[in-house]
């Protein structure tokens, strides 16, 4: 058997879960299973490796992506700038495991992303500084967007702003919008970020990480408008392709 799952804090009915057992059913791939690995605390992140000898893959989710860091022997060089791991490479070797880690939102977002910008999207509001910006803020340098972070901190750091100070004026030359807090996402579907929507325009891009649900309320309020939106489902699906495929390439093809 061939174990590959997921690590987390309190991990309910996962998408990784869900999307991989689906995988491994439609490829016939019997040998293979997904499992939830919830952990209270990332210091029993090295028992799993003694509890299972048949892992061979792991992703990670909050609020340990940039823990985990500090128990891999390596890390990819993306994955190092973004600041943040979500996918686990486990190499078996004679002597013992080597452990890669990598970040697999980075390709998520850029290829669900780029394809909805036009001429005018020039600038970014990323609402959000946790974790789930860091993949984000790669994109946004790799590709030359310009950014600010918003925040709800009373004396934002260089490059980021308080909720607060998103005027009309401001909306008018920040025409993406992307939304990578947890403000929204099921059971909480009434909650959205707290940002002037009477001042979008139709020009607006609006992309919100939340992927349960499909539409959230800060999309709903950017199509009233007659905004471009999207939500997080296709990023979190290009991720998981992706993990899959650093877990079967060979060590030296995953690296490049």
């Amino acid at each position: 058997m061939k174990t590959y799952g997921l690590i987390g804090y309190r991990l309910g009915h996962s998408f990784s879960k869900i999307f991989f057992s689906g995988k491994f059913k439609e490829e016939n791939r019997e040998d293979h299973e997904y499992v939830n690995f919830e952990l209270d605390s990332i210091q029993q992140f090295p028992d799993l490796f003694k509890r299972n000898d048949h892992l061979y893959g792991l992703n990670c989710t909050i609020p340990y992506k940039q823990q985990v860091m500090a128990f891999l022997d390596e890390i990819d060089e993306e994955a190092a700038i973004v600041g943040a791991v979500n996918t686990i490479k486990v190499i078996r070797r004679p002597e013992g495991l080597k452990l890669i880690g990598f970040n697999t939102d980075t390709f998520g977002f850029e290829h669900s992303f780029l394809p909805l910008v036009k001429e005018q999207h020039q600038r970014a509001l990323i609402l959000g500084t946790g974790g789930a910006s860091k993949a984000v803020k790669y994109v946004l340098n790799k590709v030359g967007i310009d950014f600010l972070s918003v925040t709800t901190k009373a004396e934002p750091a260089e490059k980021e702003i308080h909720y607060s100070a998103i005027t009309a004026s401001l909306l008018r030359d920040f025409l993406i919008i992307i939304q990578t807090t947890p403000l929204g996402m099921y059971p909480n579907i009434t909650a959205c970020p707290d940002i002037p929507y009477q001042f979008l325009i139709k020009e607006h891009l609006l992309y919100d990480l939340v992927y349960n649900p499909e539409e959230t309320l800060f999309m709903r309020k950017g199509l009233e408008k007659g905004a471009t939106v999207k939500g997080g489902l296709e990023m979190l699906r290009l991720q998981a392709i992706r993990s899959w495929e650093i877990w079967n390439e060979p060590e030296e093809i995953s690296r490049k």
